[in-house]
């Protein structure tokens, strides 16, 4: 059978870098296992596929394939999901307006379209669920998986810790970006130490100096489910403003930040996230970003 999708670059406002997604659009009658391998034969960080929504009050049932898994939220497939259906302009024959719904394993995801001109030029999603905090990581074994020192992990603000806005992450603040420049996960000490509290990805971060033009940088890594490294991480950077929040003396304000990932990959991207934090709380948690059409095409599947 022949099965449209579409391809976008999410995350980025030039071609090729970001991170990569592929969208299959009429994905009715795969299974679990067929939409597995099609997701391995793309060997993109993510695959979506659309199916009808169970509640036609919302725009479409998604779901989401690593080469390795599939996953109940994440950042970057909602985003370019979003996109390339405004890019279309219909879902399951309905008019896409200025925001979707999806419905996900972890809850429903609302994504508003970002526009210049009229024109579809991104997305941004609220995240499913609020933040969880889970177990920490001893910062020897969160080092081991990295290839680094102990004294390259900085504890002042939190230790490693699972954090989740809808995808569980162990979350790590470094000490300097050629620290998170030199990490290379070892996969002998990540096999011994993860998961970690449903979490089987790490995601490290630096404070960016004030002319970087970004607030953060970031690299995530996720080497039991095939990911390797990722280019973007939308469920994990905005775990991590969410994390962030939290810890903020401040009780009711709105936290921005821009979160550069992707460097050290050659796939520059620049990730922008918001907290509302109400009575010492963090609420309201998301992240966009703008994305890049690149291809189209059919599947025989």
């Amino acid at each position: 059978m022949k099965r449209r999708y579409v391809t976008a670059d999410v995350f980025t406002e030039s071609l090729f870098g970001g991170n990569p997604l592929a969208v299959v659009l009429d994905a009715e009658g795969l299974d679990g296992a067929r939409m597995q391998a099609i997701a391995r034969e793309f060997n993109y960080s993510e695959t979506t596929f659309l199916l009808p929504p169970a509640d036609p009050a919302h725009t479409a049932h998604v779901r989401i394939f690593t080469p390795g898994i599939e996953v109940p939220f994440a950042g970057h497939p909602n985003v370019g999901t979003a996109f390339a259906l405004a890019r279309i302009g219909m879902a399951f024959g309905r008019p896409v307006g200025e925001a979707v719904v999806f419905e996900e394993a972890a809850g429903l995801v609302p994504v508003r379209i970002l526009r210049r001109d009229d024109t579809p030029a991104g997305a941004q999603l609220t995240a499913p669920q609020r933040l969880y905090r889970g177990a920490t990581m001893p910062p020897e074994r969160l080092a081991a998986c990295l290839s680094l020192s102990p004294d390259d992990i900085v504890m002042r603000a939190h230790p490693p810790q699972v954090a989740s806005v809808g995808l569980p992450f162990v979350i790590a603040e470094l000490r300097d970006r050629a620290a998170l420049a030199r990490a290379r996960p070892d996969a002998a000490a990540w096999a011994a130490c993860l998961p970690v509290d449903d979490a089987h990805a790490i995601h490290i971060y630096t404070r960016a100096e004030p002319a970087a033009g970004c607030d953060i940088h970031a690299r995530m890594f996720s080497v039991l489910d095939g990911t390797g490294e990722d280019p973007a991480t939308g469920s994990a950077n905005a775990a991590l403003a969410a994390l962030l929040a939290a810890l903020s003396p401040a009780t009711d304000t709105t936290l921005h930040l821009r979160i550069a990932q992707g460097e050290d990959m050659g796939r520059p991207s620049l990730l922008m996230t918001e907290v509302d934090k109400i009575a010492g709380v963090p609420a309201h948690v998301r992240v966009g970003g703008y994305c890049v059409a690149v291809m189209e095409g059919v599947l025989e599947a």
